[in-house]
């Protein structure tokens, strides 16, 4: 097996669609080009069309017609594998990766299904290897910036927060494989709700500083499909409350997110960030006054490759890596987006009915570790 110690990784790509080939790839390559941190040295893909087309990007790669045989050859040659198939195939390539000794990472959603999802944990705890999703949205620009504003506690402490995701098509595949693979439930596990539930989640879980204890959701499809492209929620906190619309039927490509405190909000809208302050008088006396001020954050929200964004979350997972977190918070909060994703759809075919969430709890018997279980929903 490789050493981990080694300063350079080297890692091979299970899957080779778009977001693998403009988004992991290319933040690979520029990697090679700066640091020379790692090297790419195998690459799985059952279509021969982006076999072809990931050879002629890395021609010393070893190419392979699924992520099977390329374990069976690649696993002590290699330290980690970078997953990027539909949803419905993480599972089992993970569970094998993590059984031979190899790190993952892993595109979001983590798993199609909340058993999926914990036995990728348990076995990265068993395994002594990083389990670690690509939860991309915290590594752009104008949510750095908002993380930033926060930290200087201008608007206190938050306790609503809205999120609005709007596309006004599904994210296509790549011509040489199934184009339209995420309105097809066996590969996706679901729609937009599968696709970009996630994002929603995992910032709503940092901006409110807890985790959800109760979800109510709402589901819609339109056309012709098994997967909704329609989906609200409302997610109970114990610190407040977060609201989601997420559309694939919208009239054009954006993010709208604001953030609620108790001295005033901030506001982003995919580049433009404003934030509002109250000014009270002096001992809260006197008429309430505002100051506003707005940036704009070059954040490539519009390249939904997010390359720009791919090199930092690729430090962090080689933190992981090199702190020996197996599961840190990362894997805990993709894990409990599953469980999310998945209780929103009971409660939308259950009248939109609000359920309650387990929450980390619902790893309690595995091998995880008690760090996790933090059973009031707060951070520590």
């Amino acid at each position: 097996m490789v050493q981990l110690h080694m300063q350079k990784l080297r890692g091979a790509l299970i899957g080779y669609g778009f977001i693998m080939e403009k988004g992991h790839a290319a933040g690979y390559q520029q990697r090679g080009a700066g640091a020379g941190d790692v090297e790419i040295v195998a690459i799985a893909d059952i279509s021969p069309a982006q076999r072809a087309i990931a050879q002629a990007a890395w021609p010393n790669a070893r190419l392979y017609d699924d992520a099977r045989t390329l374990l069976a050859a690649e696993a002590k040659k290699i330290d980690f594998v970078d997953i990027a198939t539909p949803p419905s195939d993480h599972a089992e390539i993970a569970l094998e990766a993590l059984s031979l000794g190899l790190h993952v990472l892993c595109e979001k959603p983590l798993a199609a299904t909340i058993d999926e999802a914990r036995s990728m944990l348990r076995q990265a705890v068993k395994s002594e290897r990083v389990i670690f999703p690509c939860h991309n949205y915290k590594h752009a620009p104008v949510i750095k910036t908002v993380r930033g504003l926060l930290k200087t506690g201008r608007i206190g402490k938050v306790h609503l927060v809205t999120l609005q995701t709007f596309r006004n098509t599904h994210a296509k595949g790549v011509t040489g494989w199934r184009t339209d693979w995420r309105r097809e439930r066996r590969f996706s596990g679901g729609g937009i709700a599968m696709d970009h539930g996630s994002h929603t989640f995992y910032l709503a879980f940092e901006w409110l500083g807890s985790y959800p204890t109760g979800i109510t959701a709402r589901a819609a499809t339109l056309g012709p499909f098994d997967t909704e492209d329609d989906f609200a929620c409302s997610l109970r906190f114990p610190t407040g409350t977060a609201s989601a619309h997420l559309s694939w039927n919208a009239g054009v490509r954006k993010v709208l997110y604001t953030l609620h405190g108790e001295h005033g909000a901030i506001r982003v809208e995919d580049d433009d960030v404003e934030l509002a302050v109250q000014e009270r008088g002096v001992g809260g006396a006197g008429p309430t006054t505002w100051t506003f001020e707005r940036q704009a954050i070059s954040s490539d929200w519009m390249d939904s490759s997010h390359v720009t964004w791919f090199n930092s979350l690729f430090d962090d997972f080689k933190t992981a890596i090199a702190k020996r977190e197996f599961v840190g918070r990362e894997a805990e909060e993709a894990f409990l987006c599953v469980q999310l994703i998945s209780t929103a759809y009971a409660s939308a075919r259950d009248g939109s009915r609000e359920l309650p969430l387990a929450g980390l709890a619902a790893l309690e018997g595995d091998d995880v570790s008690d760090r996790i279980l933090r059973k009031d929903g707060a951070r520590v």
